[in-house]
This record gives structure tokens, C-alpha cells and sequence, in this order.
């Protein structure tokens, strides 16, 4: 039986994705040094390092590093910040299903640690 939700569906595959760290998947975020690979052979490709690209704080060029993204693909990844997880790009039709399948295992949705606001020295508060 076929879903009449694709999106659902998509986003069901996609919850383990979600859970764990970059490291966890054996690839750095876009913008990191990744770790150096010795092979135990010269000659021998070690294991290739994916370069995992952050949808809410990387560049337009960053984005465009994508293989499918172009300029307005690119405007439209930054338009739609923040995403609260990659699999929001096909939620709100940023980019199609297709081209999210073929970019999911190189984008992530880093989130930003919420800044809590500083007490002021004339709070409303009495002693």
C-alpha cells in the first residue's frame, strides 16, 4: 500500500537521521578540518570523509557546493532559515523530494543555542 503522505513518509525515514551528532556518521560539518586518514597502504584511497553542510549557517557558495543546487535553489535554502530539521527543505517545497534524497546524507540542520536574555541591574523585582 502507498502513503497519500510523502512528506510523512519522508520524514519518517529521515527521524534517525535526526538523533545523533555529525561525528556519529563518520563526516564533518561544512567549515570543519576533517580528521586526516592514514591508509594502511600506499596507494590504497583510505575511508573518504563526507563534508556535511550546516542548511542554517552555511553560504550561498556553500549551498551551491551541492550537487543540484543552483543560485536559485541557493536563495531559496537561505530564504526559508531557520530549518529545525533537513527534512523541512521538502516539508515547505524548498527543493523537490528528488533532489532531497539525492542531498540527504550531505546537509544538516544545525540548531543555535537559544540566547537567554540578561538580567537587568533595574529589575522590576524588589529586595
Amino acid at each position: 500500500m502507498t502513503s497519500t503522505y510523502p512528506v510523512a513518509a519522508a520524514l519518517a525515514l529521515l527521524a534517525p537521521l535526526a538523533s545523533g551528532p555529525a561525528a556519529a556518521y563518520g563526516t564533518t560539518l561544512a567549515g570543519a578540518t576533517p580528521p586526516a586518514v592514514a591508509s594502511k597502504t600506499q596507494g590504497t584511497p583510505g575511508p573518504s570523509v563526507v563534508r556535511l553542510v550546516d542548511l542554517n549557517s552555511a553560504s550561498r557558495s556553500d549551498l551551491k557546493t551541492l550537487p543540484g543546487i543552483d543560485d536559485a535553489a541557493a536563495d531559496r535554502i537561505v530564504a526559508a532559515r531557520p530549518y529545525p530539521s533537513k527534512a523541512k527543505l521538502v516539508a515547505d517545497k524548498v527543493i523537490s523530494m528528488e533532489l532531497f534524497l539525492s542531498l540527504k546524507d550531505r546537509v544538516v540542520a544545525v540548531q543555535q543555542p537559544l540566547l537567554r536574555a540578561k538580567a537587568s541591574p533595574h529589575s522590576s523585582r524588589q529586595p
